[in-house]
């Protein structure tokens, strides 16, 4: 039976079966990646103090638009000069003093303790993709997206070892309104995985939903000191930043939650076209929204933020998996280093338009670069393609475990058993092999990676087992694990709460929704 005849089943039996489909599944999550492998960095001294100093120059002299009222009185009594149209003119040293305040690593904390996450410096956690409007599904059929596909994106990341978190709206859920989806992808997070999550931030009042709905799961007190949830912001490169992303990054600043700030940049387009000048521009917009997140909260985590890609010259489309961008992601972690504070990227991008060889280069080029530049949240780590237009169950699946793969790469050389395995030369000698011997036996699938979704078997052994390519077996294998998943425990009382909150606030929102007038 094909891929596309096959049904769908994801919850057959009871829960003995899914324990018994469980046990055929190490669910674990993977620890923080903590990197010990030396990193790639083009820049010397010299260079790096170039690039800062172009970005001061930027900040000091071009100045950066904070399109928004609060954000310009907030500037003001900080002490920097206002200009015409909202152009706010930073001094270097202010800027300098601000970020010093933001901490170069903190904790993640999880609802289990168990999947608490040690974040900064040498430490790094994957985070699935976020945002497409369209999906592949089990059936790797391009379609819009239901809330019941993004709960489906949940469960697998939640049980995919190398993913440390659930995002968000992995999916844009078609079948709510846009006004009230925050709230519903919120709760999908919360309550399908009891990893760490994103929060929206698509409006500032979204923003402050999500940090009430993580005030009722963590506790406001325990909020104040700890970080639960992260927040995006992007900017509007070049160099403006919005009321709508200021306002939400304000709503997660005063809870002492995370931000990533972000600059969008379309290399070419809305940076020049040149690899050290866009990171000179792209440098100076992190920077200002940075330092602007101490003005709000003093000491507030905040994470050096990006989305990266080039412009095709022929058609001005989006770009994955090129040389420039690896070189922008080499030379953005030492400048983020340089400044002492923890920096995001995007990983496993991809615009193919089907799970194909361009999916698989240009993301396997982006997550290379991505290991050995020092990243540490690696956003959009699994599912992207079409240039983040639709999530794949299948991509999502594999890239997962390239991720677990570079996982163990990065790690580094193993030393624990060096004096067993050398033993074991002497043992064998000339002329023998290793697979019988009893280093070997208890060593072996730890000793190298074996990837359950390539096929290594010879082409006759491939053909007996039904000539399966890896679209088709990645379905499979979201299939038996969406067939195995069981929900992490939600207290009753907390669960009440969040669904009181959601049904209140839904009826307070109102459901006019003018990019979805069906609603």
């Amino acid at each position: 039976m094909s891929i596309a005849q096959e049904p769908v089943r994801l919850r057959r039996g009871g829960r003995s079966s899914r324990r018994e489909l469980r046990s055929a599944h190490d669910t674990t999550m993977l620890p923080a990646l903590k990197r010990n492998l030396p990193l790639v960095e083009p820049l010397n001294d010299e260079q790096i103090a170039k690039i800062d100093n172009a970005s001061m120059d930027i900040l000091e002299e071009v100045g950066v638009v904070f399109r928004d009222p609060v954000a310009i009185e907030d500037w003001r009594k900080a002490g920097a000069k206002i200009g015409e149209d909202d152009r706010v003119h930073l001094d270097r040293q202010m800027v300098r003093e601000l970020i010093r305040t933001i901490p170069e690593n903190f904790t993640y904390h999880a609802r289990n303790p168990a999947n608490n996450l040690p974040f900064g410096k040498d430490h790094a956690i994957f985070v699935p993709m976020t945002g497409a409007p369209y999906m592949r599904d089990l059936e790797d059929k391009r379609r819009g997206p239901t809330l019941k596909d993004l709960g489906d994106f949940h469960k697998l990341a939640h049980m995919l070892p190398a993913m440390h978190s659930t995002a968000h709206h992995i999916v844009e859920p078609m079948d709510h309104v846009v006004a009230h989806r925050h709230l519903r992808i919120t709760y999908s997070s919360m309550k399908h995985s009891d990893k760490t999550f994103m929060g929206m931030t698509t409006s500032p009042k979204n923003a402050e939903d999500v940090m009430d709905m993580c005030a009722i799961l963590f506790g406001e007190e325990f909020m104040e000191t700890h970080a639960v949830t992260t927040g995006n912001c992007n900017g509007n490169s070049p160099l403006v930043w919005d009321e709508t992303m200021l306002g939400a990054m304000r709503a997660f600043c005063k809870r002492n939650q995370p931000v990533l700030c972000s600059p969008f940049v379309l290399g070419g387009a809305n940076t020049p076209a040149s690899t050290a000048a866009a990171v000179a521009q792209l440098n100076a917009e992190a920077l200002s929204a940075l330092a602007y997140t101490q003005v709000i909260r003093k000491g507030c985590p905040a994470i050096y933020g990006h989305y990266l890609s080039t412009v095709s010259m022929k058609s001005g489309a989006p770009m994955a998996g090129t040389p420039e961008i690896s070189l922008m992601n080499f030379m953005i972690g030492q400048m983020a280093r340089h400044y002492r504070v923890p920096w995001r990227t995007s990983n496993t991008l991809g615009g193919a338009k089907t799970f194909d060889a361009q999916a698989g280069y240009e993301s396997a080029s982006t997550m290379m670069a991505v290991l050995m530049s020092g990243a540490n949240y690696m956003w959009h780590s699994a599912g992207w393609n079409e240039a983040g237009m639709h999530c794949s169950m299948a991509k999502f699946v594999v890239d997962a475990e390239q991720c677990a793969m570079g996982y163990r790469m990065v790690e580094g050389v193993q030393w624990d058993d060096f004096d067993e395995a050398l033993a074991a030369v002497r043992d064998i000698g000339p002329g023998g092999h290793y697979l019988g011997h009893p280093h070997t036996q208890e060593n072996f699938q730890k000793a190298f990676f074996m990837p359950d979704m390539f096929d290594n078997n010879s082409i006759e052994q491939w053909i007996a087992d039904g000539s399966k390519d890896i679209t088709e077996r990645a379905l499979l294998h979201a299939k038996s694990l969406l067939n195995a998943y069981e929900e992490p425990t939600l207290e009753a009382a907390t669960n009440e709460a969040l669904l009181d909150y959601i049904t209140r606030r839904e009826r307070e929102i109102p459901a006019v929704d003018a990019l979805n007038d069906e609603f």
